[in-house]
This record gives C-alpha cells, structure tokens and sequence, in this order.
C-alpha cells in the first residue's frame, strides 16, 4: 500500500475520534479540528517515520497534542502582549452540565486536564496516557487523582454559584 492510501485510510478511520479526543484537551472543536488536520499534514510529510510507528493513531494524537500545546503557549504570550479587543459572544447550545463541566476543566492546570480528558473522555488507558504525553505511568497516575479531586471541588463550588442565579427561562421571561 502506498503512503497516501495508508494516510488515507487512518484518516477515515481515526479522525472524528481524534477530533473528540482533542476537543476535550483544547474545549474547543474548531482548535481541535485544526490540530488533528495539522498533525495528519505531518504525518503526509513525513510518511517513513509515520508508517515506521507502532501505533500511527497515538503519534497523530501525540503530534495534535504538541500542536496545541505550542498554540498555547503562543496564545498565552499574545494574551500578555495585546489587550483583548472584544469579548466572544456567548453560543447557544450546551448544556448546562457540559458549560460547569468545561469551566472547570479550564480551571485546572495543563497537565491535570490533559491526563483526565486522555484517560476519562477520550477512554485511555493509563500507560497511553503517559506515552502520549511523554511522562511516567506515576505522573499520570498522580495528575489523575489531584485533578480529580479539584474538579469535584470546582463542581461542587459552580452547583452552590449556580443556585442563586436565574436560569436561561427566567432570564427571558423577566
């Protein structure tokens, strides 16, 4: 099989599950769609080393992930360098659980939300993890656990904020 038949059946086969696996890292589809369409372009440049892997679905998970932690990185250098110009407007559309659920994602540090959206959301095992992400088993097993912990705390916080505030309805009908 050629190397554009081989990169084209991974395609087909792995990347709506590495887009999903990605939203989660990055809490947002559009990012995460862009990352996994880079490391597949990667994957076209370098087609030795991609069919040379042992699981060419971990190196393009692997390779998505660098791709965004590198944009990151990028984003958080603009951040300190530009003043915000707008506010995003807020989209319709999920639901509350996932809104509490995102929010608090965001609030834990990278590595935390890195292990338990790989091992929880995109069904990882614990040794994947760490390979994807370059760690020991330990390390991944020690972010799961203090993450867990602070996103049950910030779950908690966010259902005690959200008793006092109107919901969506009486928010219209006022």
């Amino acid at each position: 099989m050629d190397d554009a038949k081989f990169v084209r059946e991974l395609y087909d086969a792995s990347y709506r599950r590495l887009v999903g696996q990605l939203a989660t890292v990055t809490g947002s589809l559009g990012e995460a769609e862009d990352v996994v369409q880079e490391a597949f372009a990667r994957a076209v440049d370098h087609p030795r080393i991609f069919r040379s892997t042992e699981n060419p679905e971990a190196w393009l998970r692997t390779v998505a992930l660098n791709v965004a932690r590198s944009r990151w990185t990028r984003a958080k250098r603009w951040a300190r360098l530009a003043p915000r110009l707008a506010e995003r407007p807020m989209q319709a559309g999920p639901s509350p659980d996932h809104v509490a659920l995102v929010r608090a994602l965001r609030q834990l540090p990278r590595g935390q939300r890195e292990v338990i959206a790989l091992h929880h959301l995109a069904d990882l095992p614990v040794q994947e993890v760490a390979t994807t992400l370059g760690v020991p088993a330990g390390t991944v097993k020690a972010r799961l656990s203090r993450g867990r912990a602070a996103l049950a705390a910030l779950l908690a916080d966010d259902l005690a904020n959200d008793a006092g505030r109107p919901t969506c309805t009486e928010t219209r009908h006022a």
